[in-house]
C-alpha cells in the first residue's frame, strides 16, 4: 500500500479548498505550537485507534505531526481501515512553520 506525501503548501491548498487537517500529536505540542487552519481535527495518535470514527471518510484528509513520523504511521493505519484519501505531510508543523504558513 503506497502512502502518498503532500509538502506543506500544496496541503494548505487543500485544507482551504475543504479537506480535512489531522493533527496525530500530543496534547502538549498542539499547546505549544497549533496549526491554523479551518477543517482541524486533533487526535493523538496514540488515541486514534479507540476515535477513529472522529475522522471523515468523505473528504481528503491530510495527517501531520511534528516531523512527519508519526503522522506517516497514522496515515497507514487509517488505509488498512479502509481511509482512501489520505496524505501524509511531509516535515510536519516544522516544515510548515518553516513555510510561513499559518501557526497559532
Amino acid at each position: 500500500m503506497e502512502i502518498k506525501e503532500i509538502n506543506p503548501i500544496e496541503a494548505q491548498q487543500l485544507v482551504n479548498d475543504n479537506a480535512y487537517l489531522l493533527d496525530v500529536r500530543e496534547d502538549q505540542e498542539v499547546e505549544e505550537l497549533a496549526y491554523d487552519v479551518k477543517n482541524l481535527i486533533h487526535i493523538p495518535l496514540s488515541q486514534l485507534q479507540d476515535r477513529i470514527s472522529e475522522v471523515p471518510n468523505d473528504r481528503e484528509v491530510i495527517v501531520g505531526c511534528r516531523s512527519g513520523a508519526r503522522s506517516y504511521r497514522a496515515t497507514e493505519f487509517l488505509l488498512h481501515n479502509g481511509y482512501q484519501n489520505v496524505k501524509n505531510l511531509k516535515f510536519g508543523i516544522i516544515g510548515w512553520s518553516q513555510d510561513g504558513l499559518p501557526t497559532k
